[in-house]
């Protein structure tokens, strides 16, 4: 009875909803510069909060945080055996971790000398377990479920608090700007240990879901999004171009 019912729920999935799904997954996950912003913008306060010892702000950050989508979109990429999606969500991903970082670097240094030493918010990111990878296979079989189903998309903001991969890349930045290898590696352990779950579950649940078929579309969301961030730059290019060379 479970299975049948279980398979019903899967099945019960329209093609339009497959298709706003795939659409909405992929804009979200091409690295544009709003993209980017949120990315900087949840890092920023991931840092502080985790400096001042500050679950409320944690939490805060982690509701912004746009990085749980290259994720997804990486699983989508895989059940679609299309190389090129998944690299270009790869890519998305490094780039944001790399970038949150190098942030939280940078905030650590500016604000170290009004914080002491490793509170109990930074500890508690360093400490991976088989736990914290049972959360994140629970959190990707919930966000990839919650993508498809229009009136479920307003518990993603929930999703990423429960998978929390934002802070753990704060503390790495935190580590390395006190230089503790531990804090460090830990803290980095514990996030591909999220990301990991989040992509193995949702794999598995964009494949229940047959995703295979909306590979087309999901290629033509992929350039559009491309086409508009070419557009953005050669239009920045065409107003910082000196008047002369516009002439010309």
């Amino acid at each position: 009875m479970d299975n049948i019912m279980f398979h019903e729920l899967l099945s019960d999935i329209s093609n339009q909803e497959k298709t706003k799904a795939v659409e909405n997954l992929f804009a979200h996950s091409v690295p544009s510069s709003d993209f980017f912003l949120m990315v900087l913008l949840s890092v920023l306060m991931a840092t502080l909060g985790l400096l001042a010892d500050s679950s409320a702000v944690i939490v805060g950050s982690m509701l912004i945080a746009p990085i749980l989508y290259p994720a997804l979109g990486l699983a989508m990429g895989i059940i679609m055996s299309d190389f090129s999606l998944m690299t270009k969500s790869f890519i998305t991903l490094i780039k944001a971790s790399a970038l949150a970082i190098a942030l939280s670097v940078v905030i650590t240094l500016l604000f170290s000398s009004q914080f002491g030493d490793f509170n109990t918010e930074i500890m508690a990111r360093t400490q991976p377990s088989l736990l914290y990878a049972t959360i994140g296979i629970v959190a990707g079989l919930a966000a990839a479920f919650a993508m498809v189903k229009p009136k479920l998309n307003e518990t993603l903001p929930g999703v990423a608090i429960s998978v929390a991969l934002v802070p753990p890349l704060a503390v790495v930045g935190i580590g390395l700007a006190r230089l503790n290898l531990t804090v460090t590696l830990n803290a980095l352990l514990l996030f591909l240990i999220n990301t990991a779950g989040v992509v193995f579950a949702a794999t598995i649940m964009f494949s229940l879901m047959n995703f295979y078929a909306k590979r087309d579309t999901a290629k033509k969301v992929v350039e559009a999004e491309e086409g508009k961030i070419l557009k953005a730059k050669n239009g920045e290019l065409t107003i910082n171009r000196p008047p002369e060379t516009r002439m010309r």
